[in-house]
């Protein structure tokens, strides 16, 4: 069972490529950038750790304002392969020490896909947030998220992820989370 549960102490998001040459093209691109700024809201306030790439920036751009004014001080990896999981990137999960990924971003079927893969193939546990996610078409948005069920991610949504690192309802925390959700 551990395979789909979360934690703060195990965990580490991550946004791939929500930059602002991609996103206009994106199907359900807004979306995705206010999920991925429930989740980052989330933590940001348990202190859990955000690794953020950006997909050749000089000719895509830098992530999109909406997010990257609510990062504060990340670390952002540029790259220039699909995958996210660079050799930059992968130092830094060594370092961190948590084994528990949520991914976020653009292009579904093809750099989340491949980061997810070598993620999973390196020993992650990989959670895919089906609603933070996105593709210029629905249907290569489908493919992508299929094909990581597939191979082993936890597919989920932003709701669950809140909830399931929340644990209990009550707290202050979940106060403002749940306005956030509504």
């Amino acid at each position: 069972m551990d395979k789909y549960i979360l934690s703060e102490e195990e965990t580490v998001f991550m946004i791939v490529d929500i930059q602002e040459r991609i996103v206009p093209a994106m199907h359900n691109g807004q979306s995705v950038i206010h999920n991925t700024n429930i989740i980052l809201t989330l933590c940001q306030k348990l202190e859990i750790p955000i690794i953020v790439t950006e997909q050749y920036p000089k000719g895509l751009g830098k992530t999109v304002a909406e997010v990257r004014d609510n990062l504060g001080e990340v670390a952002v990896y540029e790259k220039i392969t699909y995958t996210g999981f660079t050799d930059d990137v992968a130092a830094s999960l060594r370092e961190l020490g948590k084994k528990k990924v949520i991914i976020v971003g653009m292009e579904t079927h093809v750099c989340v896909l491949q980061t997810t893969r070598d993620l999973l193939a390196n020993g992650y546990q990989v959670f895919v947030v089906g609603d933070g996610v996105c593709s210029r078409t629905k249907e290569n948005n489908q493919n992508g998220l299929s094909q990581m069920s597939a191979i082993g991610a936890v597919v989920t949504n932003t709701e669950t992820v809140v909830f399931d690192i929340l644990k209990q309802a009550g707290t202050p925390l979940f106060k403002e989370m749940s306005k956030l959700i509504k």
